[in-house]
């Protein structure tokens, strides 16, 4: 079949109905208008819902590379693997990376919708173009059809087994490779169904050389199997469309998980036998963790922060889990972080060629260390918005405390924000409802239920005394300094120390400093022994409950 005119031939009788030409599609999808040096991603998943960290990871590389060379990021749904299809999926997916801020400038934006004009964006769709380049193919001498059936393909399979031969369809076990037309036609007038595959050059001592982004030239065997490009049910595998696809939609860069890297030869070929100029490709090595002392990948069974849901089901702010992966593409954005405290994380150019070749190390104490950072420079009103959003899903009680006096609520984030050293008590809004809870008396009675959080070194009868004493001293006007001096003149007035210094010095002479003494307050007021500032606490609980839990604890 190496007769041009056998070969198109061929091609009508495999595709009667496909009248449409590459070059129709080459008019309708033109080469972008875009900025020198622009570059053109995509985040490709199939609809299966979930997100794991690892695709999380990968589309932030394509985005930021898009984003920060005024390019473009495109969202593209890869179907035609029916049994991978979850109902509901491509509406979670979107979801998911929208909750971290991964925002695509064209694709599918939900079940029914999609934006852009180089779709349509979902492979299922995309079935007449395929067939047309698939037919092309034919055409030209690359791709034949195939009439194995999976009984013919499991003894093909056992024969290489038998003979310690690599396993698959090529060479001599090609059997329909070289069919005349003559039975190609007997064949399809027997009705067999057939699949359509690549006629792989036979050179298996020939070298590929694929110069990746990331793991710099990567020298392998060049693809000597006739893999199959379109199924029995005219769907196409996922080696034919997406080199399709990344064409027609100008791909520039491909950004992918390096389990892709043995399949780079076969798709280098496809480009190369449509005479495509062919994308950079950068294969991106697996999110690790530790496990003891060895690595392993981060794993959807055993590891819970393997799936992005565990983050917003936590309450990680989606920019503390960006920033977090941001600094696992690049390590020295560790080092730019310290220098620009301030600025958004998106003023940081990523690099390629900075990033783990053998697979960058999660570490959720980090991610929390981070997020608590960032939390720390919110203002008080991203706190209370952020975190009664979250409460309004996971958390029904905490969502109808802070919204039943808002004015109060806020007061609460207030305490300890801004400032050159602000507290880092939340690292996720889950830490929330334990940092009010001694706001809000229903919450707060009962946790004292369960007994008073008083140093064990005091006795409660010391306890009660100071209190009583302070309860007739207290006065709710002061200001913080004209507080501290009362503390401290009480301190003195009852047998303590004003100051540690003078305790240190003599400690015979007193019951205690004045630490012992804010601190017995300090448990009375919120059960805690470490808060935010007391004074601070005491005002936004009022006079009257201030008093109440005074002599409440009496």
């Amino acid at each position: 079949m190496h007769n041009l005119t056998e070969n198109r031939e061929l091609a009508d009788l495999l595709f009667p109905d496909v009248s449409k030409t590459p070059e129709y599609y080459e008019l309708l999808y033109p080469k972008r208008k875009l900025p020198e040096g622009a570059k053109v991603t995509r985040f490709a998943p199939s609809p299966t819902g979930y997100v794991h960290m690892g695709s999380l990871y990968a589309s932030l590389v394509s985005e930021r590379l898009a984003h920060q060379s005024n390019g473009l990021f495109f969202l593209r749904v890869e179907d035609t693997d029916r049994r991978r299809e979850v109902e509901g999926g491509v509406t979670n997916i979107v979801r998911s990376l929208f909750r971290f801020g991964i925002n695509f400038d064209e694709g599918v934006t939900d079940v029914g919708s999609e934006k852009g004009s180089y779709g349509p964006y979902k492979q299922s769709e995309r079935t007449e173009i395929y067939k047309v380049f698939a037919k092309h193919l034919v055409e030209k001498g690359f791709a034949y059809p195939c009439f194995c059936s999976e009984e013919d393909l499991n003894k093909i399979r056992a024969l290489q087994e038998e003979r310690k031969l690599n396993i698959g369809y090529y060479g001599e076990y090609a059997v329909h490779r070289n069919f005349t037309i003559e039975q190609v036609k007997e064949e399809l007038s027997r009705r067999k169904p057939f699949v359509l595959r690549v006629k792989a050059p036979q050179n298996p001592d020939r070298r590929f050389i694929l110069k990746d982004l990331i793991k710099g030239d990567v020298e392998m065997p060049e693809n000597d199997q006739d893999m199959v490009l379109l199924k029995s049910d005219g769907l196409p595998t996922y080696h034919f469309a997406h080199v399709v696809d990344d064409h027609l939609m100008r791909t520039t860069h491909v950004t992918r998980g390096d389990e892709w890297l043995p399949s780079a030869p076969l798709h280098v070929q496809l480009f190369e036998m449509f005479e495509w100029e062919k994308p950079y490709f950068a294969h991106i090595s697996p999110v690790m963790k530790l496990e003891g002392n060895s690595k392993r990948k981060l794993s959807k069974r055993k590891d819970p922060e393997a799936d992005v849901s565990f983050y917003h089901e936590q309450g990680f702010p989606g920019i503390s889990v960006i920033e977090y992966l941001v600094n696992l593409i690049n390590s020295n954005f560790e080092e730019w972080r310290r220098d620009n405290p301030k600025e958004p994380n998106t003023n940081f150019k990523i690099e390629l060629g900075k990033m783990s070749v053998s697979g960058a190390m999660f570490d959720i104490v980090k991610l929390t260390d981070i997020s608590r950072d960032i939390i720390a420079l919110m203002s008080e009103e991203e706190v209370y918005n952020m975190s009664l959003k979250w409460a309004e899903e996971y958390d029904p009680e905490l969502w109808a405390l802070l919204l039943r006096d808002e004015k109060y609520a806020r007061s609460i984030f207030r305490i300890d924000r801004g400032g050159e050293k602000p507290r880092k008590d939340i690292s996720k809004w889950l830490d929330v409802k334990p940092y009010v809870f001694y706001f809000f008396d229903e919450l707060f009675d009962k946790d004292v239920k369960k007994g008073y959080n008083f140093q064990e070194t005091i006795c409660r009868e010391e306890v009660r005394r100071v209190l009583a004493e302070y309860a007739r001293v207290y006065n709710h006007n002061d200001d913080k300094d004209m507080w501290f001096n009362r503390v401290k003149e009480f301190c003195e007035a009852i047998g303590y120390s004003k100051n540690i210094k003078d305790f240190k010095k003599n400690p015979e002479a007193y019951k205690g400093h004045v630490g012992d003494v804010t601190g017995i307050i300090r448990v009375a007021m919120t059960n805690r022994r470490n808060t935010p500032d007391l004074y601070e606490i005491m005002q936004v609980i009022g006079e009257r409950k201030v008093i109440e839990r005074l002599h409440n604890m009496i």
